[in-house]
């Protein structure tokens, strides 16, 4: 019974060393008596026991690193408190493996270096400007020593850039006026725009009024010359008509009679006002005299 035990765990011990099933996305280093041998893949692998052995597992994963905080000096000689966040990936297990001892702080520290380096060549304005171009020079920088580890740099970004509190306070004012500074340059093109758009009613009010008034005197003008016309062809009418009339039998002496009617009116007026002198000619013949005159002028006006 003894003996059954003994050959149980055996052949326990047997198929554990010998069977070795690896998960996805992993890979795991196997050495055959203290030297590299093989990678296990995912899935179900065989090793001989107590010759192989795995030394190294690895995940292949995406893995988020927490880069330190570190203070940086800029170009302008400012200190700077930053911090990032690092994405790489194990893409040769081997070189992982036997590459560098401590793959995660020698690219925790490589990206630490990097970062110093970059920054020390930007002023302080552009490392808050820049911050894409920083990442990208990072990665540039790890991913070519971090071949040599088995690791592939996916990203580095930048989580926080904390300058100094006299800095801020500075960085602040400047904001503050600067705001300031647009609000009266809005303020002042305001007013401006102000003016401009009274001027420009103004203008066009004016305009509009002195339109009215010229319509107004050629409207006016229009009526007084259809008015005169109208009196015109009226009185030229009422005398086509006279001098038809004129031109009937009995005409001139109808025209002598209302003449003498109106000179008799005359006098009488004359006569009437007690304030007036009448001084009466001594020929009354000059009445009938003034009557064959008038007749003679409509004579040589008739139409022959």
């Amino acid at each position: 019974m003894e003996y059954a035990i003994v050959l149980l765990a055996v052949a326990v011990i047997f198929i554990a060393q010998t069977i070795k099933v690896v998960p996805q996305q992993n890979a795991w280093v196997v050495e055959r008596l203290g030297k590299y041998h093989t990678t296990l893949n995912p899935g179900l692998n065989f090793l001989l026991p107590f010759i192989d052995r795995v030394a190294y597992k690895h995940s292949l994963k995406e893995i988020p690193l927490d880069v330190p905080s570190q203070v940086c000096i800029t170009k302008d000689n400012t200190q700077l408190q930053v911090d990032g966040i690092l994405y790489f990936q194990v893409t040769d297990a081997m070189r992982a493996s036997y590459g560098s001892s401590n793959y995660i702080m020698a690219v925790t520290q490589l990206a630490q270096t990097s970062l110093r380096s970059v920054i020390g060549k930007l002023e302080l304005d552009k490392t808050f400007e820049e911050r894409e171009m920083i990442n990208a020079q990072v990665v540039n920088a790890i991913d070519e020593a971090a071949l040599n580890w088995g690791v592939k740099v996916l990203r580095y970004e930048i989580k926080d850039l904390t300058p100094p509190a006299e800095i801020l306070r500075a960085m602040q004012a400047q904001i503050t006026a600067e705001r300031e500074k647009r609000a009266l340059i809005a303020a002042s093109e305001g007013r401006r725009q102000e003016q401009i758009n009274i001027a420009t009613g103004e203008r066009e009010a004016f305009i509009a009024r002195s339109e009215g008034e010229k319509q107004a005197v050629i409207n006016n003008a229009m009526g007084e010359a259809a008015s005169i016309t109208a009196v015109a062809d009226a009185t030229a009418q009422a005398i086509e008509r006279v001098a038809a009339a004129i031109r009937q039998p009995g005409g001139e002496q109808a025209v002598q009679l209302k003449v003498a009617e109106k000179a008799v009116e005359a006098y009488s007026r004359v006569a009437a006002d007690s304030t007036t002198t009448l001084v009466v000619p001594a020929n009354m013949t000059e009445v009938s005299t003034l009557i064959a005159s008038a007749m003679k002028m409509v004579q040589a006006q008739r139409p022959q």
